[in-house]
Parts: C-alpha cells; structure tokens; sequence
C-alpha cells in the first residue's frame, strides 16, 4: 500500500499521540479504533473486507465504524457476498453495487433493508435479476434513502415504484434511465405526491410517459434542478411548459429525441429565465450567472425547431454555451440551428469588429 504525503504525516501525528498518552500495540486488537479506521481509509474495500476477519476487535469496529462501501469491482458471486456482509457492516451510508453483469438477486437486497437501515445511497444499476421484493423491501427497511439509482433494471412494475415512494420521502436523486416496464404515468404522479425534496431525476428512454405524468412531477416536485427526458418520444411542449411554470431552480434538462418538441416549449423556457431572474444580466457583468438559470439542454434531433426560438433560450440563460469546449446547449441533427450562437461568441466577434485594423 503506497501512501500520499497527506496521508503518510496523519498516521505519523496518530502514532505521535498515542506515544505521548502511554499506549503501546503489541498485538492487532491493540490498534485504537480511531487510528484503525483512519488506516482503512486508505485502501481499497476488499482490504476492509480482509480487515474486518482479522480478529473480532476489528470486526466490532468495522461494522460500527464503515459507512461506505463499494462492491462493483466484484464480478462473480456479489449476491452471495452482499448477503455475508450486509449483517456485519450495519451503519453503511452509501452502498455502490453497479454491475457489468448481473449478478444481484431479490434476496441481496431484502438483506441490505434487513441490516443497513441507515442507508442514504445506494446504486443498484444494472441489476436486472431485481423485482419488485427488492422496492418493497427497500421501502421498509430503508426510509432514508436519499439517493437511489435503478437504470437499467426492467424487472420491475410501477406500482413497486409508487409504494417505494410513499416511504421514501426523502428522495433526492432518482435514476430510472431505461426502466421502461415501471416508469409510467402513475409512477411520476406517485414521484410528484410523495417525493417533494426531489432534485435530480433520470427518465432517459422511459417511452411509456406523457404529458399528464411530467406535468404531475413539476407540480409535486418544484425544487427539480435536473431532468432527463431524453427519448421520452411521447411528451409535447405541455411538459416543457409546466416544467418552466412549476420548476424555477431547472438547472439540467434533457430532450433528446424528444420530437414532438416545438418553440412553443423553447419560448415557455426563455419566459421562465426573465420571470425567474430579475436583474440577472447584472449578475452576468460579475460572473455570477452559473448559479441561475439553465446551465445544461439537449435538444439533438428535436428537428421542429427554429433558429428565433433557440436564440430566444440561449438569450435568457447566458451559462448555456455553444462555443468550443464548452458545450452545455446541445443541438446535435439539427441542422437549422447552426446560426444560434451563445453569449461568448457573440461578445468574441463584437470585440474582434471593435479592433482598429493597422494602417497600411
């Protein structure tokens, strides 16, 4: 184990104190708890999972003293690993199970709710052998979820959702990307009545959602900073409307391939910024407008766009940028919109006009 400069001289000042107190280690368990974690700090988990059989000293202050942890780089057998730590290690706090494979099942995850009841993030992307058990599951036994990511997992329905949702208030950021069977109408509406503290939510390729299930989210959830709706090819500029009336922090949203998309809904947007941000430009001269406002929209492929209405967005929201490096509006397959210019290339050729040429 390699150590950093940092790292090296915590450890020194740890063992420096411990002289100066009188306590002498001469054997494992002697190690105080402080300095135990301290060192566990600084390798990697399946050290901490060694570390944790090394005596039952160690053990104790492990599963008291871990609050984090992360098992992604398990390729084989992480269900039955989940199922032999999760009775040890009751205080986690975070808990990263993204698979390439899948490999978790029902059970793994009835054991975490069982255990870890102390969870706020927990990342099961991938697992595609999960059902509605684990929801109901999770439901129960971990009420502080704050964070959860399920992308990728097709096993199971919507109403799991909307019962997750009634006892997980708390949620924050919610990746559903791909969950396309349990992503419906219904389950936003639950989202929207249930989970008011929302922040962050991935829709990415949900294609059974509509207007009425977006237009239920921005009314249930106006703290909302990021939305993607990429490839929700049913939603209209109804959705974007209320999301701009409802949801004024929207930092983030995504509408790729979102074709139904029109400038009725890129105007609604650019209402928003002047409604929202008063004096905003004055903000802008500062520096300062990155902290209002839309910093990221994609509309590649939203082909019913024009150049006017674009503009119109770009204008009212100067951290969105189309300029080199620094791309935050995306426009990809839209092919009309190749005169639509952010604030920076505007200023850059106005400064450029401005240079006197040299007399010949």
């Amino acid at each position: 184990m390699v150590m950093g400069g940092e790292a090296s001289m915590e450890l020194d000042q740890c063992f420096q104190k411990m002289k100066m107190e009188g306590i002498s280690i001469k054997e494992w368990r002697d190690i105080p708890v402080e300095l135990l974690m301290r060192i566990l700090s600084l390798v990697d988990d399946r050290n901490v999972i060694v570390a944790s059989g090394v005596c039952c000293g160690w053990r104790d202050a492990i599963s008291f003293g871990l609050t984090r942890l992360r098992l992604s780089w398990c390729n084989s057998n992480m269900n039955s690993l989940v199922l032999s730590l999760a009775p040890k290690f009751v205080k986690l706090q975070t808990l990263i199970l993204r698979q390439d494979k899948p490999q978790l099942e029902d059970n793994a995850v009835e054991a975490i709710a069982n255990y870890c009841h102390e969870l706020q993030e927990l990342d099961l992307s991938k697992s595609l052998k999960i059902t509605d058990r684990s929801l109901y599951a999770l439901a129960h036994g971990c009420p502080d979820l704050t964070k959860l990511n399920l992308s990728g997992c097709t096993s199971f329905s919507d109403t799991a959702i909307a019962y997750l949702t009634r006892f997980c208030r708390k949620l924050k950021v919610l990746n559903l990307c791909g969950c396309v069977k349990a992503v419906t109408d219904n389950a936003l509406e639950a989202i929207g009545n249930n989970c008011n503290q929302m922040q962050s939510l991935n829709l990415g390729w949900c294609e059974n959602i509509s207007d009425d299930g977006v237009m239920n989210l921005a009314y249930g959830c106006p703290d909302l900073r990021t939305l993607d709706l990429c490839g929700c090819v049913l939603i209209t500029d109804e959705s974007v409307v209320a999301l701009a009336d409802w949801c004024a922090h929207l930092r983030s949203l995504g509408l790729y391939y979102c074709r139904n998309i029109t400038d009725r809904a890129m105007y609604s947007l650019a209402q928003s910024g002047v409604k929202n941000k008063p004096g905003s430009w004055k903000s802008v001269k500062k520096g300062k407008y990155d902290e209002e406002g839309l910093r990221s929209l994609n509309i590649s492929q939203c082909t019913a766009l024009t150049p006017s209405a674009v503009q119109a967005v770009c204008d009212s929201f100067p951290a969105l940028h189309t300029c080199s490096g620094r791309h935050s509006l995306v426009m990809s397959g839209c092919l009309n919109l190749t005169t639509v210019h952010c604030a920076c290339i505007l200023q850059a050729h106005r400064a450029h006009n401005a240079v006197p040429h040299p007399a010949h």
